[in-house]
């Protein structure tokens, strides 16, 4: 199949390169929106602080945005 090229001249990022995009760009939505933000409110509401806390709110980055991350790197993959 011929590659595609941009109006440039360059040519367009290959699958794998769309859906590792999606991958990386829906980890950093999942960790900063619903991380930071639900992650900061329920380890306040439940009381925790200093160490605890900041391990609480890095444990709910990583698992929202890893699972968001996901979603988006499925979702792009089925774009391709």
């Amino acid at each position: 199949m011929p590659v595609a090229v941009g109006p440039y001249g360059q040519s367009q990022p290959s699958c794998f390169d769309r859906v590792k995009m999606g991958f990386v760009m829906g980890c950093a939505v999942g960790m900063a929106m619903a991380g930071a933000l639900f992650g900061t409110f329920s380890c306040l509401r439940v009381g925790m602080r200093g160490r605890e806390l900041m391990g609480g709110i890095g444990k709910t980055m990583m698992q929202s945005g890893g699972s968001f991350g996901t979603f988006i790197f499925v979702g792009m993959g089925i774009r391709c």
